[in-house]
């Protein structure tokens, strides 16, 4: 009996014994299938990637280290972003930029280099040349005197400015430099951390009554800052604009801003640095008409720095959402 009994049961463990192997082995099988390896599936930042631009797709080989951003109002969406080197054109002269601002140094502060290649709106082409970008990013309007040149120094992607509103859509304009710099995650990341500034501002200024002016001070000029280009700061804050600040905002004499009286006024100065330059609003709060002002007998006016806070991107935006609850909450 023991010689036919014993081989049963050692059948019977090689059979389970080969079941559970099996199941093992295809599970591992399956695991290694449902977990893809770099290799499989290339991350977010591999290289080479193609980038749709404007002017025909364009292939970037390797991940960029030195950059050049020839389009001199988008160099605050570029500064988010982990890169060695980089190469700007400054919308004035070096002399007035700000980025030795203080606003600006822990996004500057970390580059090894920042290399001016334009100043005045104008690239200069021999520095950028010098500079050796391995990208370049250009608009198709502010760029385009010298759109065969730069594509004859390094690959240059070109944002379309017809399609896009650069001046804006900021958050846009850093998704597309994500894409091109293999960091989507850095730019989902600033965009997001703005949106939740932006929401506990609103939530801090809930209680300001009346209507809220921002203007631009110039040496001879003063400008009402329109809802086309300070709309971040009235309806996102839950802020009301004067009547006379729809579409693109409006020139002011020191009688238009008597008939606009509003109750919250921000006087963006763009000497704030530079105090011994002349303001036209030095003048006028000298006048006693200046002081029939709501804002002005409530006390109720703030002097802010134009240069940023009416400058394009999210470290203008920031400095300006940060002045408004400082001065209204």
């Amino acid at each position: 009996m023991k010689r036919r009994y014993m081989p049963r049961v050692t059948a019977c463990v090689m059979a389970l014994l080969f079941v559970v192997v099996s199941a093992c082995s295809n599970n591992s099988t399956s695991s290694n299938e449902s977990s893809p390896s770099a290799s499989a599936q290339p991350t977010k930042a591999s290289f080479p990637r193609t980038i749709a631009s404007a002017k025909g797709d364009i292939t970037i080989s390797k991940k960029p280290e030195r950059v050049a951003l020839v389009h001199w109002g988008l160099t605050q969406d570029l500064l988010s972003f982990d890169i060695p080197s980089i190469g700007v054109a400054l919308p004035f002269t070096e002399k007035q930029s700000v980025l030795d601002n203080a606003v600006y140094k822990p996004y500057t502060s970390k580059f090894k280099g920042i290399k001016i290649v334009g100043e005045n709106t104008e690239v200069n082409l021999e520095i950028l040349l010098q500079y050796a970008p391995d990208l370049i990013i250009a608009g198709t309007e502010t760029n385009q005197k010298v759109a065969d040149q730069l594509a004859k120094i390094a690959p240059t992607v070109f944002l379309d400015e017809k399609k896009m509103d650069v001046w804006n859509d900021w958050q846009g304009v850093m998704t597309k430099f994500g894409e091109m710099l293999g960091q989507e995650d850095a730019a989902k990341q600033a965009i997001d951390t703005f949106a939740a500034k932006i929401a506990q501002a609103k939530d801090q200024l809930k209680n300001v009554q009346g209507s809220v002016a921002y203007l631009q001070v110039r040496e001879k000029q003063m400008w009402l800052q329109g809802t086309k280009s300070a709309g971040h700061y009235y309806e996102p804050l839950g802020l009301k604009p004067p009547e006379q600040a729809s579409g693109g905002g409006a020139a002011l004499t020191l009688e238009g801003l008597i008939q606009i009286n509003p109750d919250y006024l921000f006087l963006g100065y763009f000497n704030y640095t530079d105090t011994t330059l002349p303001a036209l609003a030095d003048e006028w709060e000298k006048t006693d008409v200046w002081k029939t002002l709501k804002a002005v007998k409530n006390n109720q006016v703030y002097k802010i720095d134009g240069s940023l806070a009416y400058g394009y991107g999210p470290i203008s935006r920031a400095y300006g959402v940060d002045a408004i609850v400082k001065a209204l909450k």
